[in-house]
């Protein structure tokens, strides 16, 4: 059992967000330091008067330097509790109906991907685990976690018994933690450079080495099942922005659109693209796929007059920290204003922010300033969210950071 190896105390009146059950402790609500803090090694977290509020893992190199992992102080922080965390993820995501039934093969599975672990939306800060098939793939976002992360991968393997397991550790987050980027194997057989999984039926390609977050835009399974449906998209000329390996425009053409145009900066991702169609039985000769600038294909089609009954827009991260707000909201109002620009009277816009620090609300009003310059009349259908494997924990609301809008267009 590891034991704290000192005490953080908070200045007076910072207290709250701790008792409120956030995860965060910044550097700059903690007032001292008793005893010897190790990076990594737990600590206590005590408010001003002394009173022991939680028990966390510190690291001075962080602005964020503790992450809290119990707020019950006399909880031991051992093999039991980390499995507890671990097992309680699992069980989740088997009660949301994901992973594979008994007795049901993999072939027929209807889906075979899905986060098992939302860091700290399931109560383990820094630690993400992705299932593909067989396969697990775990990233150690965070200094604490990357200490514990041989003994996480022994429990994992007691508790699911992968085929094996890769760390894709290679977030741009882990450099504010002091840690290199890091890709290697952690237990039993490498993941094969691609590596088919189903979704909702469909077939997806997916390179766990190199491919977007841990190989798939996992987050957005349950939008692609929404807006893929007839109503949305049969007969349809869709326009699908920032499109990666396509997956949108699978479920586009499973519901019957008639042209689908993919864009991407990526030309192997295109080509990836063009090959899932054909792997889920849609042979298109009709379909475009365009690689290049997002903003500037777009502007070229509002120079042709080009027109589309739906266009999707899943940019990547615009604002990595506060210091780049502004800059990241001009870009989505610009992003969107284009896009309005595109669509056909009665057309249907489904736009995504995945930036954490662009908030559900502050988003709608920067779409909302796309409509007035743009000079159309939207209508919102539906907010959109993270897949439900993706939980957000209300004392967490930093959880929350995929969100979009499914809006008509007149």
């Amino acid at each position: 059992m590891e034991q704290p190896t000192a005490t953080l105390i908070l200045k007076p009146g910072r207290e709250k967000p701790v008792l409120n059950r956030h995860p965060w402790v910044f550097s700059g609500a903690i007032d001292r330091i008793d005893g010897e803090a190790q990076p990594g090694a737990l600590v206590t977290i005590a408010g001003y008067g002394g009173e022991t509020l939680a028990t966390a893992y510190y690291n001075p190199k962080s602005q964020i330097q503790a992450r809290i992992l119990s707020w019950d102080p006399a909880e031991p922080i051992d093999h039991d509790f980390w499995r507890g965390r671990l097992q309680r993820a699992v069980d989740g995501r088997r009660s949301l109906g994901l992973g594979l039934p008994a007795g049901e093969s993999r072939d027929s599975a209807a889906t075979t991907a899905y986060r098992l672990v939302n860091a700290e939306a399931d109560g383990l800060p820094g630690l993400v685990v992705d299932r593909y098939d067989d396969h697990l793939v775990m990233q150690c976002l965070t200094l604490g976690i990357d200490r514990r992360k041989g003994m996480l991968a022994n429990r994992l393997v007691e508790l699911l018994a992968p085929a094996g397991i890769l760390e894709r550790s290679d977030a741009d987050v882990r450099g504010k933690e002091g840690l290199r980027p890091l890709v290697e194997m952690r237990h039993g057989q490498a993941p094969p450079p691609e590596l088919v999984i189903r979704e909702n039926g469909f077939a997806f390609p997916v390179d766990t080495w190199r491919g977007h977050k841990t190989g798939f835009y996992l987050d957005q399974r349950d939008n692609r099942a929404l807006v893929g449906q007839p109503v949305y998209m049969a007969g349809k000329e869709v326009l699908n922005v920032f499109a990666y390996t396509g997956a949108f425009g699978v479920y586009a053409a499973a519901a019957g659109a008639a042209q689908v145009t993919t864009v991407d900066s990526s030309v192997p991702a295109l080509e990836t693209a063009e090959r899932t169609m054909a792997l889920n039985g849609f042979e298109r000769p009709g379909d475009e796929y365009i690689a290049g600038d997002a903003f500037e294909v777009l502007r070229y089609y509002r120079e042709e007059e080009r027109q589309f009954d739906v266009v999707i827009l899943d940019p990547p991260k615009f604002a990595y920290n506060q210091s780049q707000l502004d800059r990241a909201t001009r870009g989505y109002k610009d992003l969107n204003w284009l896009a309005l620009r595109l669509l056909r009277p009665g057309g249907t816009l489904i736009t995504f922010s995945c930036s954490g620090l662009v908030s559900a609300d502050l988003f709608q009003k920067v779409v909302f300033g796309a409509a007035v310059d743009a000079g159309r009349d939207v209508q919102i259908l539906r907010h959109l969210g993270q897949a439900v494997d993706h939980p957000v924990l209300l004392s967490f609301p930093e959880s929350a950071y995929l969100k979009g809008l499914l809006c008509r267009v007149w």
